[in-house]
């Protein structure tokens, strides 16, 4: 069986975070391991506490991973310090680590900052240029390009920017406002877009997530960048389109759409 780590933070209603991530790689057959870099207290109404492992606890968490059951892919989400990204910069570039999937979770869907300056650039300096694929969303992008985005040229011109810059492919999700399911792979100077249909289900909690571990799942399995990218996509809408709905606010998907069909 093939594996793959998820080194990201928790949630505790199961529906972003570790927990997605495990039970995306778990459902597309993909022995799931784990490196926690913060718990977090948290439901589809939002986050109301966070607690940050040290970065001493991660290293030795990595350790564990690489040299009992070496992954075949690594997803990385969420990391909301310096010191951590350099921690995981540093046990990844020792232990040799391939198939480097980074959701660079910067920018929240409202705008709003989530790492520290200090922290972005760091992520710029060390795990953005270990990762074969960064995906992005739109705020994330224009963050990383320096750019605006407002139409699907500017997510043209931006991950090309993106991809000189730190010399990998990059995946620029669309929506925020510029369409509604359509992303753009960019790489080795050229690009192609995955079309995506629009699905009415506003349970979207956990989505990003769930993409960029399928994707690491599909580069796990030997599957190249093109084939893993449409399998994680036709995943990601089979899991909106089983119209999962829970908690009082943005609920999760169903990441066992695929496994069983609930028959009420």
């Amino acid at each position: 069986m093939k594996t793959a780590l998820t080194i990201a933070g928790t949630d505790s209603s199961g529906g972003a975070g570790i927990q997605a991530d495990i039970k995306t790689m778990t459902t597309l057959g993909v022995y799931a391991m784990s490196a926690i870099t913060a718990l977090t207290a948290q439901n589809t109404t939002g986050v109301t506490s966070i607690m940050e492992v040290t970065p001493e606890f991660l290293g030795k968490q990595l350790d564990s991973i690489f040299t009992d059951i070496y992954p075949d892919a690594v997803k990385i989400g969420m990391v909301s310090s310096a010191k951590l990204i350099e921690i995981i910069s540093e046990k990844l570039r020792f232990y040799n680590a391939k198939n480097i999937v980074v959701d660079p979770v910067m920018v929240a869907t409202s705008g709003s900052k989530l790492l520290k300056d200090d922290a972005i650039e760091t992520l710029k300096n060390t795990l953005l240029r270990q990762a074969v694929l960064l995906t992005p969303n739109i705020p994330e992008a224009s963050v990383l390009s320096g750019i605006s985005i407002e139409n699907e040229l500017d997510m043209i011109k931006a991950a090309e920017i993106i991809s000189n810059q730190f010399g990998c492919a990059v995946l620029c999700k669309g929506g925020h406002r510029v369409n509604d399911a359509n992303d753009l792979l960019y790489y080795n100077h050229k690009f192609k877009w995955f079309r995506g249909e629009k699905i009415n289900n506003e349970n979207t909690h956990g989505t990003g997530c769930t993409l960029s571990s399928a994707i690491a799942c599909g580069l796990a399995k030997g599957m190249d960048l093109e084939t893993s990218i449409q399998m994680a996509k036709d995943y990601v809408s089979g899991a909106l389109k089983a119209m999962l709905n829970l908690g009082k606010g943005i609920g999760p998907l169903n990441h066992m759409w695929n496994i069983y069909k609930e028959e009420s």
